[in-house]
Formats: C-alpha cells, sequence, structure tokens
C-alpha cells in the first residue's frame, strides 16, 4: 500500500534521521524540508560530530535546502521535525521566511513556544505529529546515556 503524502509520511521520515543521529550517539532529533511534496533537505542532530552547538537538525536542513533551492528563502517549504524548534532555530526559521513548521513532540523547557520565540508572521506550525514515537526516542537516548555513566 502507498502511504499518502501528509504530515504523518513526513514526520516518518523525520524520524528516519532521528534513528540515524541515535546511531551516531547524536541527540535523536531529525529534519525534513518538503516542498510540492518533495524532500529537498534531510538532517539531523550533529552537534556532537561536529563540535558545533549551532549543528541542530533544523540548523542543517535549512542550509541544505537553501542549497538545492539555491536562495535563502524557503517560501512555500514546510519543515518537519521531530521535537518542538529551540529558540535558535526557530529564530533561524523567522529568517528563512519558511511557510510552515511541522513538530512532533513539545520541547517545555527549551522550545520556541514556552519561550515566545517569534516565527515569522506568514509562518504556520503545528505539533503532536507522531508526539508519542518521537518523545519515546528521546527518552530511549537519555535512558540509556544515564544507563552508560
Amino acid at each position: 500500500m502507498i502511504e499518502p503524502f501528509d504530515d504523518t509520511f513526513f514526520m516518518k521520515r523525520a524520524l528516519q534521521e532521528a534513528e540515524t543521529a541515535f546511531e551516531k550517539n547524536e541527540i535523536p532529533i531529525g529534519a525534513v524540508i518538503v516542498v510540492n511534496n518533495q524532500i529537498i533537505a534531510r538532517a539531523h542532530n550533529l552537534t556532537e560530530t561536529l563540535n558545533d552547538v549551532t549543528a541542530h537538525a533544523e540548523m542543517q536542513a535549512i542550509t541544505a535546502a537553501a542549497n538545492f533551492l539555491g536562495g535563502k528563502y524557503l517560501i512555500d517549504c514546510t519543515l518537519y521535525v521531530t521535537i518542538e524548534p529551540c529558540q535558535m532555530c526557530a529564530g533561524a526559521l523567522f529568517w528563512s521566511q519558511i511557510s510552515r513548521i511541522v513538530y512532533g513532540a513539545r520541547d517545555e523547557k527549551r522550545g520556541c513556544i514556552n519561550l515566545n520565540t517569534q516565527l515569522h508572521p506568514k509562518t504556520n506550525m503545528i505539533g503532536g505529529i507522531l508526539s508519542e514515537e518521537c518523545s519515546q526516542l528521546l527518552k530511549r537516548f537519555f535512558i540509556e546515556k544515564r544507563n552508560l555513566n
């Protein structure tokens, strides 16, 4: 059976990226950017690999999408990310003028919603897509980290 191109379909692709991050011992957050039902960027956290606090999945995806499109604006694009963007990523998404952000799980402590970070006025954001799967992967990662230490 062919899956329809909907938010769940693309969030599953972001979850695949998060699994890749998990395998690399990175905090398992994944992202994809889509335009016209085509994935134009795939990314996951690389903060440990690159020794760079800004190497979040969203930041990596923004750069890849801009390179693909040949411009810095992501108008008519949708970001799918497994956890609500942090303040830094939300700021970069503001400047990219991305049209839509779809996230999986909330980040109550560091997420852009509780921190009242402004998104671009034309950006729509929705959450809760595969929230349980997204949060379980993060929980599993941190439980394993604690058990190793």
